[in-house]
Parts: structure tokens; C-alpha cells; sequence
């Protein structure tokens, strides 16, 4: 049972990872993000069908199956079509979103399944599923706070050259190219971190059954850092906005996931830290 906890943790992670480096190759073009891409979808893939293989063959055939092995073969269409998309159309935003909703497919099956038992003996199910969760949260955080580090190094190095104050300190910086891009870098990759966390936590709440957890102030004002940093990116793309305004903007949307962390533990019903 441990094994198979592994196994289905294997490519909910897997399939997680990939959609982190689908989404850096949207915002900015980038063969080795989608290479990494395709060869983790593509695994994810093999791997489920192992899975379906195995199935079909100790039941005996597709009109044995199970809920679970029906929303398991949607989740490994969805994985197959993205994979013929990728390779002859390339349209890399429905082969991300497609793969989203794969994803959650996937992760809303894996938990609500009784017949899945956690990788440790002492949790539930449900503590698994928070788990992956808060893992995937943590590292979106660590990304977003990697960026606002050289977005404020942006700013301050941008202040001393426009006022022309030499210091020994400045040689020591990145250039305001290598910042800004170093910047974007970590929000491309915290921003699809963030949107499977909480693809993850729509699915917690819907197996709790309790639908006014959606409107949850933590909840809420997550969508509003996600659409802060999106905004981000957008702006960086397609808006070609100034270096010194993209920093701004990025510790901007910063400072609204610190409030929405900082305040979780006093207005969230669910979100405690303790």
C-alpha cells in the first residue's frame, strides 16, 4: 500500500512540475522549459498507462471499471491529446490549461478514492492531499520572494545610476538586465506553483463539502495574488513596461501575499497557523 501511496504522489508531483516549466515556456519562449515540459508530461503519461494496463488487465476489461479508472482514463486523454497538440500544432497556452484541468481531475480522483491509502500509515487521505498542498505553497512563496529580492536590488542599483552615486557596492550587483530577467524567471515559476496549490485546495475543499469555504478570505485574497502577479507578467510581455515600474509592480503584488499570510490565522476559518 505504501508503494502505491508512492506511486500515485509520483505523478501528481511529476504532472505538477510539468506544468511549471509548460507555463515558463508561455511567458517567454524558452526550448529547454518545453523540452523539460514535454519529457515530464510524457513520463506522466507512461506512467499512467502502466497504470490502465494494469488495470484492464486484473479487471478484466473497460466495462469493469470504476469511477475512479474512468475519471483516470479521462485524466490520460487529456494528457495524450496536449502531447499530439504540443507536437504538431504547438500551442502552448491549451497545452498548459488543458493539462490544469487534467491535473485537477487527477488530484480530485486520487483523494476522493477510499481505496487509496497515504503514503505514511498515520494520515488520512485528507492529510495527504493538504501535504502536496502546502508543499507546492511554500515553494510558490520561496519563488515570489526570490523575485522581490532582485526586484528591490532592481530598484536600488536603477536609484544610485540615475543619481549617478558610484559606490564599491554596485560592482558587485548583476546589471538591470540580468535582475529583471532573474526576476521574471522566479515569478514564472511561483506563479505555476501557486495556481496547482490551489487547484489542490478547491479539491480539499470540494471533498469537504462545505461549498461557503470558497469564499473564504483567505481563499478570496489568494485569487487576488495569483491575478497581481499575472498582471505581472502580462505587463512584461506584452505591455513592455520599464524596468523600474515591473520592480514596483512585483513587490506591489509582494506585499499583498505577505498581508494575505500574515492575516490567514485571524480572519481565515480553515488557514490557522496553529
Amino acid at each position: 500500500m505504501v508503494t502505491q501511496g508512492w506511486f500515485y504522489d509520483s505523478i501528481i508531483y511529476i504532472y505538477a512540475l510539468s506544468l511549471l516549466f509548460y507555463f515558463s515556456d508561455f511567458v517567454g519562449p524558452n526550448r529547454s522549459a518545453k523540452r523539460m515540459g514535454t519529457g515530464l508530461l510524457s513520463f506522466v503519461w507512461v506512467l499512467q498507462t502502466v497504470y490502465l494496463i494494469y488495470s484492464l488487465f486484473v479487471r478484466g476489461g473497460l466495462a469493469t471499471l470504476s469511477r475512479f479508472e474512468t475519471l483516470f482514463l479521462l485524466s490520460w486523454l487529456l494528457v495524450a491529446i496536449s502531447l499530439v497538440v504540443n507536437r504538431f500544432f504547438r500551442i502552448e497556452l491549451f497545452v498548459f490549461l488543458v493539462n490544469l484541468f487534467g491535473f485537477a481531475i487527477l488530484a480530485l480522483n486520487f483523494f476522493s478514492n477510499p481505496n487509496v491509502s497515504p503514503t505514511l500509515a498515520h494520515w488520512n487521505i485528507n492529510d495527504e492531499l493538504l501535504f502536496v498542498h502546502v508543499s507546492l505553497s511554500v515553494a510558490s512563496y520561496a519563488a515570489f520572494v526570490v523575485s522581490a529580492v532582485f526586484s528591490g536590488m532592481y530598484l536600488f542599483l536603477h536609484r544610485k545610476l540615475k543619481d549617478k552615486q558610484w559606490s564599491a557596492q554596485m560592482k558587485r550587483l548583476p546589471s538591470l538586465e540580468k535582475m529583471s530577467r532573474y526576476a521574471m524567471v522566479a515569478v514564472a515559476a511561483g506563479t505555476p506553483l501557486l495556481l496547482t496549490a490551489m487547484t489542490l485546495g478547491f479539491v480539499w475543499i470540494s471533498l469537504q463539502g462545505e461549498p461557503s469555504m470558497f469564499f473564504d478570505p483567505k481563499v478570496i485574497n489568494s485569487w487576488f495574488v495569483l491575478l497581481a502577479y499575472l498582471f505581472y507578467i502580462f505587463q512584461r510581455g506584452l505591455l513592455k513596461m520599464p524596468g523600474n515600474r515591473l520592480a514596483l509592480w512585483n513587490l506591489a503584488a509582494f506585499v499583498i501575499m505577505v498581508l494575505n499570510i500574515a492575516f490567514s490565522n485571524v480572519y481565515s476559518s480553515f488557514h490557522q497557523w496553529s
